[in-house]
């Protein structure tokens, strides 16, 4: 789920000088030299970190392993999930330990994957595309933001480095027992859904649930609001480093709303205290009208809630008109280790979990398959919303790169700038000037 980046500067010190001369050197295998024949490697245990420990999550890897085991039994898949903070903040260890993984997720953006193919720390799927198809499997967004050129200095071209199981668009899910005690409806403009906010406020419910310990979380607040502020083609150059500035206007309009709702008391009190992967218990009992987020929360507040929770892509200004840009792309992707002893088993493996097969045990439990399943349809309202929103986001164009790929430190820097923000302790204004220091610093850098 999204997503924080940590700093990664002590991760490639790590991954690059863990012992003289010794930085990974990524397999470049011709096509051709590629073995497909998983039986034949003999026994081979896989090591796989993933950070999909929220219920649907881990029952869908949980399944996938255990049907890629009974395939090939001679590979034995040793799988280590962590929430997605201690994942990255763990990441640096194992790749410069002794025992590193084979396959890991690796979030997209300068911070993590980009410094990792400049490190040389993961391997090329170019050649393994090649074999398996996985460009021509998935939309062509999706593996953009999968690619990096191999210096590591510009993201969404370059080779193919990771592939995605899923897919993400951050939208509003509602509890509609508390819309109905409310006597309103499902908003249809922005101006409907900032009403239902203040309705709920005046009538003592907390309206929008948000849990920002982690500082990451309040990203996709703030990135719905850019949505309705900023076009999405400014906010693909700005993420992109192709043109903008994180004090333009329209941003800072974005980030005082936030401020504003928070002001406004729309958050819980304890808005900075509370951690994001509890949300699903919170908000199923009660605590907040609305919640922002993706997919990742769908299983378990299915689980919780049955058909009281539904979803929602933020609405348009006006009814019927323009959808708003919101954040969304591809899942994180499973990448290959660039000190993996078992790199055809590794790809075979991705392979593996990202066929139409793959999809349907994505779409069982719950989450958003990134590409069409063999055989599975959505059964619950919750579902349907869900794949009915990316593909309108889809169909429309509308999803922009998560804000956090901006930089290698971003995540941390506008992280804690708008918690800051939410907490009262900056202004818009001075807010959005730090994250543009950290912005510029890195362009003038890159």
């Amino acid at each position: 789920m999204r997503k924080p980046i940590v700093v990664l500067a002590a991760a490639l010190v790590a991954v690059s000088a863990c012992t003289p001369g010794s930085k990974p050197t990524p397999t470049s295998k011709a096509p051709a030299a590629i073995s497909t024949d998983v039986a034949k490697a003999g026994p081979v245990t896989l090591t796989v970190w993933d950070q999909e420990v929220l219920g649907g999550q881990n029952e869908q890897m949980q399944k996938l392993n255990a049907a890629f085991h009974s395939t090939y039994p001679n590979v034995t898949i040793k799988r280590v999930s962590r929430s997605f903070t201690d994942l990255e903040k763990t990441l640096r260890l194992a790749l410069s330990g002794g025992s590193p993984p084979d396959v890991v997720e690796a979030n997209q953006g300068y911070g993590i994957m980009a410094a990792l193919v400049k490190a040389g720390a993961l391997v090329s799927l170019d050649p393994y595309d090649a074999v398996y198809g996985f460009r021509k499997r998935f939309p062509q967004g999706l593996s953009q933001l999968n690619s990096v050129t191999p210096d590591g200095k510009t993201i969404g071209s370059g080779s193919l480095y990771g592939v995605a199981m899923t897919g993400e668009a951050v939208g509003i899910y509602y509890n509609t027992d508390k819309l109905k005690k409310l006597g309103v409806q499902p908003p249809v403009t922005w101006g409907q859904f900032e009403q239902d906010l203040a309705t709920a406020k005046s009538k003592g419910e907390t309206p929008l649930y948000l849990g920002n310990l982690e500082k990451f979380p309040g990203i996709h607040e703030f990135g719905v609001l850019l949505g309705q502020t900023t076009g999405k083609d400014a906010l693909r150059d700005l993420v992109f480093g192709r043109g903008g500035s994180w004090t333009d206007p329209s941003v800072v309009q974005a980030a005082q709303k936030l401020a504003d709702w928070a002001k406004k008391g729309y958050f819980p009190s304890t808005v900075n205290a509370d951690k994001y992967n509890d949300s699903p218990g919170p908000f199923a009992k009660g605590e907040g009208v609305f919640l922002i987020g993706g997919p990742w929360f769908a299983a378990d507040l299915q689980k919780k809630m049955g058909d009281k929770v539904r979803f929602m892509l933020p609405p348009p200004a006006r009814a019927g008109g323009t959808i708003p840009a919101t954040l969304g792309g591809p899942g994180l992707p499973l990448v290959i280790t660039a000190r993996s002893k078992h790199p055809d088993v590794a790809a075979a493996y991705i392979n593996f979990m990202t066929t139409p097969q793959a999809m349907d045990v994505v779409t069982e439990t719950g989450g958003l398959a990134a590409v069409k399943p063999a055989s599975a349809e959505p059964v619950t309202a919750l579902s349907r919303d869900l794949f009915t929103a990316w593909r309108i986001a889809s169909d429309n164009d509308i999803l922009v790169p998560y804000l956090d790929y901006s930089t290698t430190t971003f995540l941390d820097t506008l992280g804690g700038v708008l918690q800051e923000i939410i907490a009262g302790r900056k202004t818009a204004q001075q807010g959005m000037r730090d994250a543009q220091r950290d912005y510029a610093a890195f362009l003038a850098k890159k």
